[in-house]
């Protein structure tokens, strides 16, 4: 089985630096264009199932990336983004002002957080990881699943995967619309074969990080 695990473009609120959460946020421009580049490069890539989560951020990178073959996609609600509670629609500045030394955790020891409210890491990992099962379901070993999903959700299905703590989830990126391929004959032996790829629509050197999570 090929697995490609996919993060939602770009939004507004990506591009101010707001902790988005569980709120449904649509992609900007931007994020449309960078699903659609997304699209471009999957063209030629047979998929047998894809999967999304229904935040509309997910689900429309999802949908444009499809293309033609959006009639396919599934949504569940495994997959949403963490809940960030009290967070969600604050800038950095504005969390650290109002909740400094939980913002300090979150930067150090992500595992050790219980957002205000809101989820955990394990939490997130508690639901997305038998939402990945469920994705997976039926495939065999030649069929390639696409799923499209959010950072924290990324970062916790990579970690599980790569055998890192959670309190690792920082050592790696997750930008829009990156692509991480993984494969295996089933979801709990899969390796990881590219990870935060996303030469579709940024320079190997270029910047594609965002300042909130």
């Amino acid at each position: 089985m090929r697995l490609l695990l996919a993060r939602h473009g770009e939004t507004p609120w990506n591009a101010e630096g707001r902790y988005q959460g569980q709120e449904d946020i649509a992609l900007s421009p931007i994020g449309e264009a960078q699903a659609r580049a997304l699209g471009e490069r999957l063209a030629g890539v047979e998929i047998a199932k894809a999967v999304a989560s229904p935040l509309t951020r997910a689900r429309r990178t999802a949908e444009l990336a499809l293309g033609d073959r959006a009639w396919m996609l599934d949504t569940d609600v495994g997959l949403m983004e963490i809940a960030h509670g009290t967070w969600e629609g604050l800038l950095a500045a504005e969390i650290h002002d109002r909740d400094p030394d939980r913002l300090r955790a979150w930067r150090d020891t992500p595992h050790e957080v219980l957002m205000p409210e809101g989820e955990s890491l394990q939490h997130v990992l508690d639901r997305a990881w038998p939402a990945l099962e469920r994705a997976a379901h039926g495939l065999g070993e030649a069929d390639t699943l696409l799923v499209v999903a959010h950072d924290a959700v990324n970062r916790v299905l990579l970690c599980r995967v790569l055998g890192l703590p959670l309190a690792h989830l920082w050592r790696f990126r997750q930008a829009p619309t990156t692509l991480n391929l993984l494969e295996g004959p089933t979801v709990d032996r899969l390796d990881v074969v590219r990870l935060n790829d996303c030469a579709h629509h940024t320079a190997l050197f270029g910047e594609a990080v965002h300042r909130a999570l």
